[in-house]
């Protein structure tokens, strides 16, 4: 099960609105979230393995849009990094600056000078360099740009070595509500929406081809039926490193897989996991401005490949505007409504860009050729 493509799965935000309203509901709980999970993991599982028979309504224009949204959506992601992450008392001081300039300019620098397969490791020279100015930084007195006390707090809580329980396994067995599922189930979609989208970049950006119904039908099943399978919560394909492939054109699937290793590792030794942790967010946020960039890049060169008519230009034009808008008023837009669809539509351009995109697309009448 899965789409063979470079792909690193991972929790969404996405579905954090929807769940809040089914966990603080008095006659639903956590139990009733995650039979809602599992039962929409189900659900994403089946509109997958069903790609076949919806495929041609993923027109190459809403492909585009829903990339071009993906990158968008993640612009301001790195530049919160980029300024300590926002919410912190301290975030856009100079050293939050000075520190993700300087990892930028190391992974452009890197990218450069580096030759041949080296090249493609500018991200992590940029990395590695960054942490190391950090450090430079608390050790001289100048900011406190690391703590390393989580490392200490993890290992008193839960040791060296941690294995997960299933929720299967624990007295919060899920419950299923139809109620709830349905609550949670156009969220599903959304989610669909970006890994459709997250895999069509890898596709083009790297491979330079369209994806096949395969991979589509194998990206969406993983996506869905592992929520189901773990009990865990909601998956969704991570863009950030569709940005790192399209990037390096690193395909190559035995490295995806000691990504995929390293992870696991951290969950089953904490203290490596908060070492990871430590990682200053103005070093992440100078390392992925440029990642997150390239994947709009990669959108708007699908969408080069688009005939460029009234039909297109109204499908493009409104898919942003509404989208992207909706993200960007200062109320909640859909306030006459239930407030899942606020948290769905306010909160996540891609959901909007993707909705607009496809009946426009489905729905506006094709032109006719006149000679």
């Amino acid at each position: 099960m899965g789409s063979k493509l470079p792909i690193v799965m991972g929790v969404s935000f996405t579905f954090l609105g929807s769940l809040l309203v089914i966990s603080t509901n008095p006659d639903l709980g956590y139990e009733d979230m995650v039979g809602a999970i599992v039962m929409g993991g189900i659900f994403e599982g089946i509109v997958g393995l069903s790609a076949k028979y919806w495929r041609r309504f993923l027109t190459p224009v809403v492909s585009a849009c829903v990339v071009i949204a993906i990158g968008l959506s993640l612009l301001s992601v790195g530049m919160d990094s980029w300024g300590g992450v926002s919410g912190v008392e301290d975030f856009g001081a100079w050293y939050h600056l000075f520190v993700g300039t300087f990892t930028l300019i190391v992974c452009l620098v890197s990218r450069y000078l580096l030759k041949g397969v080296y090249k493609n490791l500018n991200i992590l020279v940029g990395l590695v360099l960054g942490y190391l100015m950090a450090t430079v930084f608390i050790v001289s007195g100048i900011a406190p740009m690391l703590d390393f006390s989580s490392v200490s707090q993890t290992i008193s809580q839960v040791g060296y070595f941690s294995l997960p329980t299933l929720v299967f396994f624990t007295e919060h067995k899920p419950i299923f509500d139809i109620g709830a599922f349905f609550t949670i189930a156009i969220v599903f979609l959304v989610s669909a929406a970006e890994t459709t989208g997250a895999t069509t970049a890898v596709c083009t950006g790297a491979l330079h081809r369209d994806i096949k119904v395969e991979e589509l039908q194998g990206s969406l099943a993983v996506d869905g039926f592992s929520n189901s399978i773990f009990g865990c919560l909601p998956l969704t394909s991570f863009s950030q490193n569709v940005g790192l492939v399209t990037m390096t054109g690193v395909i190559n699937r035995f490295t995806i897989c000691i990504g995929a290793l390293i992870l696991i590792l951290a969950s089953l030794f904490p203290p490596l996991d908060a070492f990871f942790n430590s990682i200053p967010q103005s070093v992440l946020g100078g390392c992925t401005v440029m990642m997150f960039g390239s994947i709009m890049y990669e959108g708007i060169k699908m969408l080069k490949d688009c005939v460029f008519d009234d039909r297109t230009m109204i499908i493009v034009s409104l898919s942003f505007c509404i989208g992207v808008g909706l993200t960007q008023t200062t109320g909640n837009f859909f306030s006459a409504f239930p407030q899942a669809v606020g948290d769905v539509f306010n909160g996540n351009a891609v959901a909007g860009v993707f909705i607009v995109s496809l009946l426009l697309s489905l729905f506006l009448p094709k032109e006719k050729n006149e000679k």
